[in-house]
Formats: C-alpha cells, structure tokens, sequence
C-alpha cells in the first residue's frame, strides 16, 4: 500500500493524478453548464431540473456526487499545485515529454504560465457560489408554490447584483483560459497524446475553452438584465 502510495505521490504519479481529475472536472463543468442552460427555459424548467438534482435516489445522489466533487477538487489541486512546485525548484524549462504545440513553437503561453493563479480565483469563486447558491447566502430557501425550493428565484436575486454577476464573468472567463490549457495537458500528462495528435487536442482545447466560457458567461448577464426588468 505504501508502495502505491509513493508510486501515485512520484513527480509522474501527480501528473497523472492532475490528468485524470482534470478530465472528470471538465466533465462536470460540461454537465453543469447543460444544466445551467435551463435557466433560460424558465423558472418551471430550472426548478424542475434542480428538484431532480436534489431528490434523486432519495436524495442520496446529490450528497455522493457532492462528495466526489470535493475529492476531485482537493486532489487536483493538490497534484497540480505540488507539480508546479518542483517543476519551478528544478528549474525546468518543460514540464512534458512532448515540448511543441500546434506550432511547433514552445508551449509556454498565458493559459500555461498562469494556471495555478487562475485555479485559484475559480476556487474561491466555487466556494462563493456554493455559499449564495446552494446555501442563500445561510439564509432559508425561498420555496415555489408546489412548496419546493424556488432556486430560480436565488439565482435571480444573487445576479440582480452587479458585484457576483461581474465576477463571475471575470470568473469564466479565466476558466476558459484555465481550460485552453488544461484540456490537452491533461491528455498529455495520462501519454495519450503524441507528436501526431497533440496539435489537435491543442485546437480541441481551444475551442472547447471558448465555448464553454461564453455558455457560461452569458448566463449571469442574462440572469443580470432580466433581474433589472422586474425579473421572472
């Protein structure tokens, strides 16, 4: 055991560790953003969507998948944050077998160069959000007229605000940039990606980094406008 403990804790261990979580994450982020596009139907088709979330295998389903959400969360942080730190002691030029991107230039971008700063503004954003969204702000739920959680109305009055609507767009924004880099490093760093795939993967990421931000970037703006109005 300690010997797989060591083995999975190695400097290639940890980049594997980064890899695989970093999967399962964007994963999520592209679940939860499907979700999240029901905001738009309305408030009948968000609620409905949330009630489900939250009643699912009696109820069961939200707090299993809560929970391996935090380890997800809590391993990739801790792997990434460790491999940065002895990448940067050994002074390392290059943190991957394979040293080109698309270009054939070095790797070395915005996105790359600032991960673990912008991993870290999206951590304290996730914990914000769970705060106002999934707790109101430590305040009792607002309940719709079938007596269930009217989270709509929560998602409504929190981006009413200017302050958490900006950001979250700042937010978003650095999670696209998080993932036009984290996507194909994270092929990368679990050997599935070569000198022949990688310029792919690499424009995969791009787009997948772009797309994801502006759906979630428009949400808080739409939310914002339609609060203003008078709301839903």
């Amino acid at each position: 055991m300690s010997s797989f403990g060591s083995t999975a804790w190695s400097s290639v261990g940890k980049k594997v560790i980064t890899g695989i979580t970093g999967l399962a994450l964007i994963g999520f982020v592209i679940v939860h953003l499907l979700g999240n596009l029901t905001l738009f139907i309305g408030a009948g088709a968000f609620n409905e969507y949330a009630h489900f979330l939250e009643t699912a295998v009696h109820g069961w389903l939200i707090y299993v998948f809560e929970v391996g959400l935090f380890l997800l969360f809590v391993f990739h942080m801790a792997s990434a944050i460790t491999v940065a730190w002895m990448d940067k002691r050994r002074g390392r030029t290059t943190g991957y077998r394979f040293t080109k991107d698309a270009g054939g230039k070095s790797q070395k971008t915005l996105a790359s160069k600032t991960m673990i700063y912008s991993g870290a503004i999206i951590f304290v954003f996730v914990v914000a959000h769970i705060f106002l969204f999934k707790f109101n702000g430590g305040n009792p739920h607002p309940l719709t007229e079938h007596h269930t959680k009217d989270l709509y109305k929560v998602v409504d009055d929190v981006f009413g605000g200017i302050g958490f609507t900006v950001f979250t767009v700042i937010a978003m924004i650095l999670v696209g940039l998080h993932l036009r880099h984290g996507v194909w490093s994270a092929f990368q760093s679990l050997g599935w990606a070569n000198d022949r795939y990688l310029p792919l993967l690499v424009n995969v990421a791009k787009v997948m980094s772009v797309l994801l931000a502006i759906g979630f970037i428009v949400i808080p703006i739409f939310m914002h406008f339609t609060a203003a109005k008078g709301g839903h």
